[in-house]
């Protein structure tokens, strides 16, 4: 499986608190990165997970990449939702964390979910499509592989999800590899659903496919692929969300439980080593040079 750093840019935008997403665009999103760390970190324990958002006074950079799956869920906590995105900004901060990436051996990715439409007026002349086609060539060119989840108003809008088309196709979405862009239309399901059989979490899918648009989803080839758990993720997605989650709650308590024996541990060393050596400080002679050890009674011997 592929060693990876990405880089996961949420929509926090104000358009995400509609609620046609269950239960709104930005709690689906919360849902989605946890699956896509799941899914990149179990693929290669080596690869790590970064997140950052792209509304509000701009795009911030909540976690470098890590494997420590509560650092992102606090990153996500703290996240305010607020102002318009900035997309071709975001993708070019997530850049610059990818560049600076611990391992080097790791692969660079962006995974970008966007559920607002593209608007200049808001003021971000780098989200043009002319800005933009010209950011993924510069992505291209780095080996930066982006992915984009569009869902809600990057639907509906016909021009937001064209430019989207052609800045996946510039980086090299048609020929190249990995570079997907998922359409997740309203639907009774979480996105999350949706989202399980794309390339962007089946890395062990149809990964060098390529790809837009519904192609992207429908190129999955994640049915009938079972997990650890001996089950199929497309036909049953929410219990292997639920399990893959019960086993990392059960490791972390374990982890827990193990830290708490060897400091108890280390606690009772110490207090046997204090005891040890008030013992032998005990034992030597008294300051007036007599022995001081405590006097026996003598058995009487018979005259």
């Amino acid at each position: 499986m592929p060693l990876e750093a990405t880089m996961i840019v949420v929509d926090n935008s104000e358009t995400s608190r509609n609620g046609d997403y269950l239960p709104n665009r930005f709690s689906a999103q919360s849902e989605a990165v946890s699956l896509i760390f799941n899914a990149k970190t179990s693929s290669n324990p080596e690869s790590a997970v970064g997140l950052m958002s792209m509304a509000g006074t701009g795009p911030k950079v909540l976690n470098t990449p890590t494997t420590n799956h509560g650092a992102v869920l606090a990153g996500l906590h703290e996240t305010k939702i607020k102002g318009h995105i900035r997309l071709g900004t975001a993708i070019s901060v997530a850049m610059l964390a990818l560049h600076h990436r611990a391992n080097k051996s790791q692969r660079q990715r962006i995974v970008v979910l966007i559920c607002s439409e593209l608007d200049t007026k808001f003021g971000d002349k780098n989200d043009t499509e002319k800005e933009l086609i010209k950011l993924a060539k510069k992505c291209k060119k780095n080996n930066v592989s982006v992915d984009f989840v569009a869902f809600g108003d990057a639907v509906s809008d016909s021009s937001t999800k064209a430019t989207l088309e052609k800045f996946v196709e510039a980086v090299g979405g048609t020929s190249g590899e990995g570079n997907y862009l998922a359409v997740i239309p309203p639907g009774p399901g979480l996105l999350s659903d949706s989202l399980i059989t794309t390339p962007i979490v089946n890395v062990g899918g149809d990964a060098g496919a390529g790809g837009s648009g519904m192609e992207g989803v429908e190129a999955s080839g994640g049915a009938g692929r079972f997990d650890e758990f001996g089950i199929d993720p497309a036909a049953d997605p929410e219990l292997a969300m639920a399990l893959r989650m019960s086993m990392e709650e059960e490791q972390n308590r374990l982890e827990r439980e193990r830290r708490a024996r060897e400091e108890e541990e280390r606690r009772n060393a110490d207090r046997m080593e204090t005891i040890t050596e008030e013992g032998q400080a005990g034992s030597g002679d008294n300051k007036d040079g007599t022995d001081s050890k405590q006097p026996r009674v003598e058995d009487d011997k018979p005259e």
